[in-house]
Protein backbone atom coordinates (compact mmCIF):
# COMPACT_ATOMS: atom_id res chain seq x y z
CA UNK A 1 0.00 0.00 0.00
CA UNK A 2 2.80 2.43 0.87
CA UNK A 3 4.54 1.69 -2.40
CA UNK A 4 1.30 2.41 -4.29
CA UNK A 5 0.84 5.77 -2.54
CA UNK A 6 4.45 6.65 -3.21
CA UNK A 7 3.95 6.07 -6.92
CA UNK A 8 0.72 8.09 -7.10
CA UNK A 9 2.40 11.05 -5.40
CA UNK A 10 5.22 11.16 -7.91
CA UNK A 11 4.19 14.23 -9.86
CA UNK A 12 7.60 15.12 -11.31
CA UNK A 13 9.28 13.07 -13.98
CA UNK A 14 12.32 13.72 -16.19
CA UNK A 15 11.60 13.13 -19.86
CA UNK A 16 14.05 11.66 -22.33
CA UNK A 17 15.19 15.20 -23.17
CA UNK A 18 15.45 15.99 -19.42
CA UNK A 19 12.57 18.41 -19.75
CA UNK A 20 10.45 18.34 -16.59
CA UNK A 21 6.99 16.92 -16.88
CA UNK A 22 4.39 17.79 -14.25
CA UNK A 23 1.24 15.72 -14.02
CA UNK A 24 -1.77 15.66 -11.76
CA UNK A 25 -4.29 18.41 -11.09
CA UNK A 26 -2.76 19.66 -7.85
CA UNK A 27 0.81 19.77 -9.17
CA UNK A 28 -0.11 21.61 -12.37
CA UNK A 29 -2.39 24.08 -10.58
CA UNK A 30 0.38 24.82 -8.08
CA UNK A 31 2.84 25.49 -10.91
CA UNK A 32 0.36 27.83 -12.62
CA UNK A 33 -0.45 29.72 -9.42
CA UNK A 34 3.27 30.04 -8.67
CA UNK A 35 3.72 31.47 -12.19
CA UNK A 36 6.26 28.85 -13.20
CA UNK A 37 7.55 28.95 -16.77
CA UNK A 38 5.59 26.28 -18.63
CA UNK A 39 6.21 25.43 -22.27
CA UNK A 40 2.75 23.91 -22.67
CA UNK A 41 -0.19 22.35 -20.84
CA UNK A 42 -1.96 19.27 -22.17
CA UNK A 43 -5.53 18.74 -20.94
CA UNK A 44 -7.67 15.70 -21.56
CA UNK A 45 -10.66 16.30 -23.79
CA UNK A 46 -13.86 15.93 -21.77
CA UNK A 47 -12.10 16.43 -18.43
CA UNK A 48 -14.37 16.77 -15.38
CA UNK A 49 -16.20 20.07 -15.27
CA UNK A 50 -14.93 20.95 -11.79
CA UNK A 51 -11.32 20.37 -12.82
CA UNK A 52 -11.80 22.33 -16.04
CA UNK A 53 -13.16 25.28 -14.04
CA UNK A 54 -10.17 25.21 -11.70
CA UNK A 55 -7.71 25.20 -14.58
CA UNK A 56 -9.56 27.95 -16.45
CA UNK A 57 -9.62 30.18 -13.38
CA UNK A 58 -5.93 29.56 -12.65
CA UNK A 59 -4.82 30.28 -16.23
CA UNK A 60 -7.07 33.31 -16.74
CA UNK A 61 -4.94 36.25 -17.85
CA UNK A 62 -1.82 34.12 -18.20
CA UNK A 63 -0.05 33.33 -21.46
CA UNK A 64 0.21 29.56 -21.28
CA UNK A 65 -0.06 27.41 -24.40
CA UNK A 66 -2.94 25.01 -23.69
CA UNK A 67 -3.79 22.04 -25.89
CA UNK A 68 -6.74 19.65 -25.49
CA UNK A 69 -5.81 16.07 -26.37
CA UNK A 70 -7.30 12.56 -26.18
CA UNK A 71 -6.64 10.65 -22.98
CA UNK A 72 -4.66 8.10 -25.02
CA UNK A 73 -1.97 10.68 -25.68
CA UNK A 74 -1.61 11.46 -21.98
CA UNK A 75 -1.41 7.76 -21.21
CA UNK A 76 1.45 7.38 -23.68
CA UNK A 77 3.36 10.21 -22.02
CA UNK A 78 3.18 8.76 -18.51
CA UNK A 79 1.84 5.64 -16.84
CA UNK A 80 1.34 7.57 -13.62
CA UNK A 81 -2.03 8.94 -12.44
CA UNK A 82 -2.03 12.13 -14.50
CA UNK A 83 -5.69 12.95 -13.69
CA UNK A 84 -6.21 14.30 -17.20
CA UNK A 85 -3.54 17.02 -17.18
CA UNK A 86 0.17 17.19 -17.98
CA UNK A 87 2.43 20.24 -18.24
CA UNK A 88 6.03 20.76 -19.30
CA UNK A 89 8.24 23.15 -17.38
CA UNK A 90 10.72 25.29 -19.28
CA UNK A 91 14.33 24.79 -18.14
CA UNK A 92 14.97 28.56 -18.30
CA UNK A 93 13.13 31.72 -17.35
CA UNK A 94 11.80 33.61 -20.36
CA UNK A 95 12.34 37.38 -20.52
CA UNK A 96 9.74 40.09 -21.06
CA UNK A 97 10.14 41.55 -24.54
CA UNK A 98 9.03 45.19 -24.21
CA UNK A 99 11.18 45.99 -21.14
CA UNK A 100 14.14 44.40 -22.94
CA UNK A 101 13.57 46.65 -25.98
CA UNK A 102 13.33 49.68 -23.72
CA UNK A 103 16.66 48.84 -22.07
CA UNK A 104 18.42 48.30 -25.38
CA UNK A 105 17.20 51.68 -26.63
CA UNK A 106 18.83 53.50 -23.72
CA UNK A 107 22.29 53.53 -25.31
CA UNK A 108 23.83 54.30 -28.69
CA UNK A 109 25.34 50.85 -29.12
CA UNK A 110 24.57 48.70 -32.14
CA UNK A 111 22.05 46.10 -30.99
CA UNK A 112 20.69 42.97 -32.61
CA UNK A 113 17.67 40.81 -31.77
CA UNK A 114 16.96 37.58 -33.60
CA UNK A 115 13.32 36.69 -34.36
CA UNK A 116 12.61 33.08 -35.33
CA UNK A 117 9.28 32.79 -37.14
CA UNK A 118 7.69 29.31 -36.74
CA UNK A 119 10.93 27.37 -36.37
CA UNK A 120 10.10 23.82 -35.24
CA UNK A 121 13.35 21.83 -35.18
CA UNK A 122 14.83 21.86 -31.68
CA UNK A 123 18.35 21.05 -32.85
CA UNK A 124 18.31 23.85 -35.41
CA UNK A 125 17.14 26.12 -32.62
CA UNK A 126 20.00 25.11 -30.36
CA UNK A 127 22.59 25.54 -33.11
CA UNK A 128 21.17 28.96 -34.00
CA UNK A 129 21.30 30.05 -30.37
CA UNK A 130 24.94 29.02 -30.16
CA UNK A 131 25.79 31.03 -33.26
CA UNK A 132 23.76 34.01 -32.02
CA UNK A 133 25.60 34.10 -28.71
CA UNK A 134 28.96 33.93 -30.50
CA UNK A 135 27.92 36.76 -32.84
CA UNK A 136 26.86 39.12 -30.07
CA UNK A 137 23.09 38.89 -30.51
CA UNK A 138 21.33 40.57 -27.58
CA UNK A 139 18.21 38.37 -27.46
CA UNK A 140 16.20 35.73 -29.29
CA UNK A 141 12.42 35.91 -29.72
CA UNK A 142 10.19 32.93 -30.52
CA UNK A 143 6.41 32.59 -30.86
CA UNK A 144 4.63 31.20 -27.81
CA UNK A 145 2.64 28.82 -30.04
CA UNK A 146 3.34 26.69 -33.11
CA UNK A 147 7.06 27.04 -32.57
CA UNK A 148 10.02 25.35 -31.00
CA UNK A 149 10.42 26.09 -27.28
CA UNK A 150 13.45 26.04 -25.00
CA UNK A 151 13.95 22.46 -23.82
CA UNK A 152 16.93 20.74 -22.23
CA UNK A 153 17.69 19.19 -25.61
CA UNK A 154 17.84 22.66 -27.18
CA UNK A 155 20.10 23.89 -24.38
CA UNK A 156 22.43 20.93 -24.89
CA UNK A 157 22.61 21.51 -28.65
CA UNK A 158 23.34 25.19 -28.01
CA UNK A 159 26.34 24.24 -25.82
CA UNK A 160 24.71 26.22 -23.03
CA UNK A 161 24.17 29.39 -25.07
CA UNK A 162 20.46 29.37 -24.20
CA UNK A 163 21.46 29.82 -20.56
CA UNK A 164 23.43 32.94 -21.49
CA UNK A 165 21.35 34.77 -24.08
CA UNK A 166 17.90 36.18 -23.18
CA UNK A 167 14.98 34.37 -24.82
CA UNK A 168 11.55 35.99 -25.10
CA UNK A 169 8.24 34.41 -26.08
CA UNK A 170 5.72 36.43 -28.05
CA UNK A 171 2.00 35.68 -28.17
CA UNK A 172 1.72 37.71 -31.39
CA UNK A 173 5.02 38.03 -33.23
CA UNK A 174 3.69 40.83 -35.42
CA UNK A 175 2.78 42.96 -32.38
CA UNK A 176 6.22 42.49 -30.84
CA UNK A 177 7.88 43.47 -34.10
CA UNK A 178 5.70 46.55 -34.37
CA UNK A 179 6.69 47.63 -30.85
CA UNK A 180 10.37 47.20 -31.66
CA UNK A 181 9.98 49.02 -34.96
CA UNK A 182 8.22 51.95 -33.31
CA UNK A 183 10.98 52.05 -30.69
CA UNK A 184 13.65 52.53 -33.34
CA UNK A 185 14.75 49.07 -34.48
CA UNK A 186 14.94 48.31 -38.19
CA UNK A 187 13.44 44.98 -39.30
CA UNK A 188 15.67 42.91 -41.59
CA UNK A 189 14.04 39.90 -43.24
CA UNK A 190 16.24 37.21 -44.72
CA UNK A 191 14.48 35.92 -47.84
CA UNK A 192 15.20 34.75 -51.36
CA UNK A 193 12.24 36.85 -52.54
CA UNK A 194 14.26 40.01 -53.10
CA UNK A 195 16.94 41.27 -55.45
CA UNK A 196 19.02 42.88 -52.66
CA UNK A 197 22.11 40.78 -51.87
CA UNK A 198 23.07 40.43 -48.22
CA UNK A 199 26.27 42.46 -48.48
CA UNK A 200 24.32 45.50 -49.74
CA UNK A 201 21.84 45.49 -46.84
CA UNK A 202 22.59 47.83 -43.97
CA UNK A 203 22.85 45.67 -40.83
CA UNK A 204 24.42 48.28 -38.57
CA UNK A 205 22.75 50.12 -35.73
CA UNK A 206 19.78 48.63 -33.93
CA UNK A 207 18.35 45.82 -36.04
CA UNK A 208 16.04 42.85 -35.73
CA UNK A 209 17.01 39.94 -37.94
CA UNK A 210 14.01 37.80 -38.92
CA UNK A 211 14.46 34.20 -40.00
CA UNK A 212 11.63 31.96 -41.17
CA UNK A 213 11.12 28.22 -41.02
CA UNK A 214 12.68 26.02 -43.66
CA UNK A 215 9.25 24.81 -44.77
CA UNK A 216 7.29 28.06 -44.92
CA UNK A 217 9.80 30.88 -44.68
CA UNK A 218 8.75 34.17 -43.10
CA UNK A 219 5.03 34.87 -42.69
CA UNK A 220 3.68 37.19 -45.37
CA UNK A 221 2.33 39.76 -42.89
CA UNK A 222 5.69 39.94 -41.15
CA UNK A 223 7.49 40.19 -44.48
CA UNK A 224 5.37 43.24 -45.35
CA UNK A 225 6.46 44.94 -42.13
CA UNK A 226 10.18 44.57 -42.80
CA UNK A 227 12.29 47.65 -43.51
CA UNK A 228 14.99 45.67 -45.31
CA UNK A 229 14.80 42.44 -47.28
CA UNK A 230 18.04 40.68 -48.08
CA UNK A 231 18.98 37.45 -49.80
CA UNK A 232 22.07 35.29 -49.53
CA UNK A 233 23.64 34.98 -53.02
CA UNK A 234 23.96 31.34 -54.11
CA UNK A 235 25.35 29.66 -57.21
CA UNK A 236 24.40 26.01 -56.71
CA UNK A 237 21.45 24.21 -58.21
CA UNK A 238 19.76 23.48 -54.88
CA UNK A 239 19.55 27.19 -53.98
CA UNK A 240 18.36 26.41 -50.47
CA UNK A 241 20.18 26.66 -47.14
CA UNK A 242 19.52 25.16 -43.76
CA UNK A 243 18.03 27.92 -41.59
CA UNK A 244 20.84 27.54 -39.06
CA UNK A 245 23.49 28.02 -41.74
CA UNK A 246 21.63 30.99 -43.22
CA UNK A 247 21.35 32.59 -39.80
CA UNK A 248 25.06 32.21 -39.23
CA UNK A 249 25.82 33.89 -42.55
CA UNK A 250 23.63 36.92 -41.95
CA UNK A 251 24.90 37.38 -38.39
CA UNK A 252 28.49 37.16 -39.61
CA UNK A 253 27.75 39.77 -42.27
CA UNK A 254 26.44 42.05 -39.53
CA UNK A 255 29.68 41.62 -37.58
CA UNK A 256 31.69 42.33 -40.72
CA UNK A 257 29.80 45.56 -41.32
CA UNK A 258 30.28 46.65 -37.72
CA UNK A 259 34.02 46.00 -37.98
CA UNK A 260 34.60 47.99 -41.14
CA UNK A 261 33.49 51.39 -42.39
CA UNK A 262 31.41 50.70 -45.47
Amino acid sequence: MKEKNHQSNRTWKARKEDEFMIFGVHAVLEAIRSEKELNKILIQKGIQKEVFQQIREATNGKDYFIQYVPVEKLNKLTQQNHQGIIAYMAPIGYHEFEPLIDRLMEDEEARCILFLDRLTDVRNFGAIARTAECMGVDAIVIPAKSSVQVTSDAIKTSSGALNRIPVCRSNVLKDSLFYAQQSGFRLVACTEKTSVPLEEANLRGKVIVIMGSEEDGISSDIMKMSDVRARIPMKGDIASLNVGVATGMILYERQRQLSYKL
